[in-house]
Formats: C-alpha cells, sequence, structure tokens
C-alpha cells in the first residue's frame, strides 16, 4: 500500500479564500490541462460529446473541466481507438480538463442488466447485449487509456432510498476495490484517482468509509451514493458529516448533484466540485432556468415574445436570442419541431451552461 500512496500527485489544490460563517471556500486546482477554480459545476459529456454543444461554445463559456463516462466510451468507441486519438482530449479536440467516471453509476442506472461480486460487476450491453466484466482493475486500465485528468475508483454503487446488509456490503467492497485501483494506476503522476465515500444514510457506515478510505493518499475524494430520491435532511446530513472530516488540503466532490437549491447548500457545507445532466437536459426540453427559476420556452405564451430570455445575463444566447417561438398554426407541425430542436442545442444548452458556470461562482 505504501509505495502507492507516496507517489506524486499530478493535483495540487490552493486555498484562496473561506467564508467565516459556513464551510464555503474558493479553491485552486492545479492540474495537467490547466487550472480549475472552484466551487465548479461540471458539464456531462457521457459519450465524450456534450449534447447540443460544441466544444468551441464550451471552452467560450469558461469551463474549465467536463465529464466522460468510463463505461459508455470503454464498449463505444472502445479505449483502443480512443488511445490512437491521443486520448479523450484528442478525440474530443478538447484542451481543458477531464474527469471520468468510473461506470459504478451504471450498476444503479442500468440494475436490470448488471450483477455485483467480489470481482467486479458484470454487464449485458445495452447496444449489443454481450455479456462485460467490469473490474476495478479494468476500470483504471480504460482510464488510463483514457487520459483523463481526474480518474474515478469503480465502487459498489446501491440506491440511496435502500438500507440493510447490502449497504454495508458495498461500502466495505468499495474500500476493497479503491486498493485494486491504486495498484492499478499506471499514470499517478498524470492521472488522479478520487476515492468515492459509501455507506447510504447510515452515518457509522459513512463515518467508516471515510476513515478507511481517507487513509489512502489520494489525491481527492468523493461523496457518492447519494441524491437518488432520499429526503433533504437526510441528503445533507449524510453531505455535512462528510465534509466534517474530509482532508482540507484535498477537492471534495458531490457527485450527481445539480439542481440549484442543493448546489447552493452543499457550497455553504463545504463542497468544491458538482456534476448533472440536469441542466443541459432541462435545455433539451425547452426549460430555460433563469435566477428566479424557469421558462417554459415551449408555452403558447412566448410565441410572440421577442424579449431575451434573461435581460441581465451575459451569454451569446441572451444577447442574440429570444423567448419567441412560432406557433403551431402557422407553420406545420415537422417544421415546427426541426426549428425547436435547432433553438434548444445552439440556444439552450449553452445558455444553461453559462448559468451554472457564472452563478457557482457568486456563491462563496
Amino acid at each position: 500500500m505504501g509505495s502507492h500512496t507516496e507517489r506524486t500527485s499530478a493535483l495540487v489544490l490552493r486555498v484562496v479564500a473561506e467564508c467565516p460563517v459556513s464551510k464555503a471556500r474558493a479553491c485552486e486546482l492545479s492540474l495537467p490541462h490547466g487550472p480549475v477554480h472552484t466551487p465548479v459545476f461540471m458539464p456531462v459529456g457521457t459519450q465524450g460529446t456534450l449534447k447540443g454543444i460544441t466544444v468551441d461554445q464550451l471552452e467560450a463559456l469558461g469551463c474549465e473541466i467536463c465529464l466522460g463516462n468510463t463505461y459508455h466510451l470503454g464498449m463505444r468507441p472502445g479505449p483502443e481507438l480512443i488511445k490512437k486519438a491521443n486520448g479523450l482530449h484528442g478525440f474530443m479536440n478538447w484542451k481543458r480538463n477531464l474527469l471520468t467516471d468510473s461506470g459504478g453509476f451504471q450498476m444503479v442506472s442500468l440494475i436490470e442488466l448488471s450483477e455485483v461480486t467480489e470481482e467486479g460487476v458484470k454487464f449485458r450491453s445495452p447496444y449489443d447485449g454481450k455479456e462485460i466484466l467490469l473490474t476495478p482493475e479494468e476500470s483504471i486500465n480504460i482510464q488510463n487509456a483514457l487520459g483523463s485528468d481526474i480518474m474515478m475508483q469503480l465502487d459498489d454503487v446501491v440506491s440511496s432510498t435502500i438500507s440493510g446488509p447490502r449497504v454495508e456490503e458495498a461500502m466495505h467492497r468499495s474500500i476493497r476495490w479503491l486498493d485494486r485501483c491504486i495498484k492499478a494506476n499506471k499514470n499517478p503522476e498524470r492521472q488522479n484517482l478520487f476515492a468515492i465515500i459509501q455507506g447510504g444514510l447510515n452515518p457509522e457506515l459513512r463515518k467508516k468509509c471515510l476513515e478507511e478510505m481517507t487513509k489512502r493518499d489520494v489525491p481527492g475524494f468523493a461523496i457518492g451514493g447519494l441524491s437518488g430520491g432520499e429526503e433533504k435532511d437526510h441528503f445533507w446530513k449524510m453531505v455535512t458529516l462528510s465534509t466534517d472530516d474530509l482532508p482540507r488540503d484535498k477537492p471534495r466532490y458531490l457527485m450527481g448533484v445539480g439542481y440549484a437549491t442543493d448546489l447552493v447548500v452543499c457550497v455553504a457545507l463545504g463542497c468544491d466540485m458538482f456534476d448533472c445532466v440536469f441542466p443541459t437536459r432541462t435545455a433539451r426540453f425547452g426549460t430555460a432556468l433563469v435566477p428566479w427559476g424557469s421558462l417554459q420556452l415551449r408555452h403558447k405564451q412566448f410565441a410572440k415574445d421577442f424579449q431575451p430570455i434573461d435581460p441581465n445575463c451575459e451569454c451569446a444566447t441572451c444577447k442574440r436570442a429570444t423567448m419567441h417561438r412560432p406557433e403551431e398554426q402557422k407553420l406545420e407541425f415537422s417544421f415546427k419541431l426541426r426549428l425547436a430542436d435547432v433553438f434548444i442545442c445552439t440556444c439552450l444548452v449553452p445558455n444553461e451552461t453559462f448559468q451554472y458556470s457564472r452563478e457557482i461562482k457568486h456563491w462563496v
């Protein structure tokens, strides 16, 4: 164990400012593809691309880090092809930082296609039905090939709404799998492996997992297994419990959290990094997120409204686009849908990404 923990990390964290009345803080992470300023919301590009937004737009919006998913990229197009493209950065033509999830979340999202053993997770591919075994070692091998700046350990993920022996089993297995991931990482000097704290909604299990994982001197820590339908007070208690004891000199990543209220509260509770598909998915369904709530732009009331979505916003969408939507009775329905799709992809997705990137910087 010692030989792995003593390796030089590619990540350096500098605390820039701390709130005197909460645990909120502003930090700068030094990573191989440039600095990342926290608190940060990271857009999700599951299969190596963000739906509805180009990498040029993403860079223009000031994004310093975005996500890819090991499970999906490992199956299609596969690590060998991506490695030939100079890694995921080259494959995406993305010059800034990347974080890759390990594939563990698919144990919950694709539960009907998966089976967990001590060896790893057996999946049935949703693409061709082929059976695949994802072990901690294979997850790291894929992420090494992808060349992400931050890699996540493969953890045993269970729904946040269940309790009992399965939660404890998953917690202990996640600790064992972390050791296997650390050992498998071929590029610790370039790729930062984050541990993922598990334990469900059980405070004692969370504390035990945190205590054991912080003994492994990994570059960063994630809080996993939450934001899956549990009551808010339970969710916030588990976040508080975790940030109370996580190292001050390591980044704290709260996984899968993207609602505005949760972001505000969890920044105050001491979390640095967040990700969620919510903003871009919401945009693709025609909803604009604004500081005072949301606007359902498919509603008829906006058919003759030529105001900007948010007159105080500086993003390209609000500077150039309006809330106007064509009225259905004046256009062929198929054309209306095509027009809507173009509007959503070229305007709303960048707007949502900008709103989250801008607002989270103002909360510290």
